[in-house]
């Protein structure tokens, strides 16, 4: 799946990706980010489970909706991102931690320590 909505996510850069594409894969964005649910996420199983269903079967549907050029490009695009992945996640975890001790440094002088 993550390749997938990386590739989807490559191809909504592109001019040839539809209109109603973009707008699919725009509303499985917002439905996963918003809080606002269907079903809300406190109400056992249920709650999560919309998630689990409604944002892939969105992203689905927007894939469906590629031009086969615009998804072979993007799905080639993720791949090579993805072989590169093993060696960007602990710079992204470094600078998370940096990032957060700042932060924590920062918190920690305005309280006065």
């Amino acid at each position: 799946m993550w390749r997938d909505a990386l590739a989807l996510l490559f191809a909504l850069g592109d001019p040839r990706t539809p209109l109603g594409a973009k707008l699919m894969a725009a509303l499985a964005l917002a439905y996963a980010l918003l809080p606002m649910d269907i079903l809300p996420d406190l109400t056992p199983i249920l709650g999560v489970a919309d998630d689990i269903l409604i944002v892939p079967t969105l992203l689905a549907l927007a894939a469906r909706t590629l031009p086969a050029p615009v998804l072979t490009q993007a799905q080639t695009r993720s791949l090579a991102l993805q072989r590169r992945l093993p060696w960007l996640i602990p710079g992204v975890a470094l600078g998370a931690l940096t990032l957060l001790s700042l932060l924590g440094w920062a918190v920690w002088r305005a309280v006065g320590g």
